[in-house]
């Protein structure tokens, strides 16, 4: 899901800790020692307390203190996103643990509102810190496990929007609609993936609101509005043939994307967040109402990046791990009430009580969920 003019979410960031002190490397003590940095977002500032740390674990805590919920980035040369935390409600205070291991010159975002380009500032990286995949054999097999997952995600994804695209330029309008949301069960699944590239998200998701000033609505959602509210337009065929052409661009640069532990951590927080932004509301799939198996996609994806991290969360924090998987199992059994043959009721089939319990048992996995970036940063 791109929320109203995301120009790139969840940027799952790059994440690690550093566990040498020697050639300017950083534990995490040493790392920590001017504590997490505040950052205090408000609908027209983004006042971060320190604008320079050493390469490492880098902490973020940002409180919003204006009245739109906002989303905190860090952003890297082309706006390559480091990390991101969103759906930052009024009053409430959320941290955003990333891992830059070289220095450089980056930009924090706030974006009251969840849009635009945000309020953004300069921020400094100096001196080096090791990868914790070079120093952790656990965490290193983590990554290896899920970017095998993501691989055969997006290999699935190419296969299904060619499908979907095919039976749009034929016209078949039935077919179209039914394909919909199967091509978008493997979006959904590695969408902070997707999104780590920061202009690939908005031209495949973005919804009809989110749309930059000047930028075209293209992508699933625009189809999706010339399936279900336009009928398909002299102009659907081309929007496909872009559609299918964003895919496999973010197909081939999945394959040689680097995945970090805490790019898996954050990752599973963000798909989490999707679904409280934009699932439980029916505002992602507006036209189609097919918002269930988009909701049913995110926490898989969740999952399975808790899954890969499972033997380090086992190890460091084994009471978490049960805690996760008792919530998890509630999500599942909520979920299950609602499935329609091979899918799921359409959002407009559900009853607000629907709605509130989906919601309840989304609100308590994230909490446990939000806790795993600290186990993998050894915090």
């Amino acid at each position: 899901m791109s929320t109203p003019a995301r120009v790139a979410v969840a940027g799952i960031g790059l994440a690690t800790v550093a566990v040498l002190a020697a050639c300017g490397t950083k534990t995490p003590q040493e790392q920590d020692k001017g504590g997490a940095i505040a950052v205090e977002a408000s609908d027209d500032a983004c006042k971060v307390a320190r604008t320079q740390a050493d390469a490492g674990t880098i902490t973020f805590e940002v409180t919003n203190k204006g009245d739109r919920v906002t989303e905190f980035y860090l952003y890297a040369e082309g706006d390559r996103i480091m990390g991101e935390v969103e759906n930052v409600t009024p009053g409430l205070t959320r941290r955003l643990i990333v891992e830059v291991h070289e220095a450089g010159e980056y930009q924090t975002a706030c974006k009251p509102g969840m849009q635009g380009e945000g309020i953004r500032d300069a921020f400094k990286v100096t001196g080096q810190a090791d990868k914790q995949v070079g120093t952790d054999t656990k965490l290193a097999d983590a990554t290896k496990s899920y970017q095998r997952w993501v691989n055969s995600q997006t290999g699935a994804l190419e296969t299904k929007t060619a499908e979907f695209v095919n039976a749009v330029k034929s016209k078949k309008v039935d077919q179209a609609k039914a394909l919909y949301p199967v091509a978008r069960v493997y979006w959904e699944r590695i969408e902070p993936v997707a999104e780590s590239f920061g202009d690939i998200d908005p031209k495949i998701d973005s919804r009809e609101d989110g749309v930059a000033p000047g930028e075209k609505f293209t992508g699933f959602h625009r189809l999706e509005k010339d399936l279900w509210v336009t009928g398909l337009r002299p102009d659907s065929a081309a929007i496909a043939d872009q559609l299918l052409a964003d895919v496999k661009d973010l197909v081939s640069r999945a394959e040689t994307l680097e995945l970090t532990p805490l790019q898996l951590a954050n990752g599973a927080k963000e798909l989490l967040d999707e679904v409280a932004t934009g699932k439980i509301t029916g505002e992602e799939d507006r036209y189609s109402h097919t918002d269930l198996w988009d909701f049913r996609s995110n926490v898989d994806g969740s999952q399975a990046a808790v899954a890969a991290l499972r033997p380090v969360i086992q190890e460091r924090d084994a009471s978490l791990l049960t805690t996760l998987d008792e919530r998890f199992a509630a999500v599942d059994k909520v979920l299950a009430k609602h499935q329609a043959g091979d899918g799921y009721k359409l959002y407009t089939q559900l009853t607000k009580a629907d709605i509130r319990e989906m919601s309840e048992a989304v609100d308590a996995l994230g909490e446990p969920v939000s806790q795993v970036s600290e186990v993998v940063a050894g915090q």
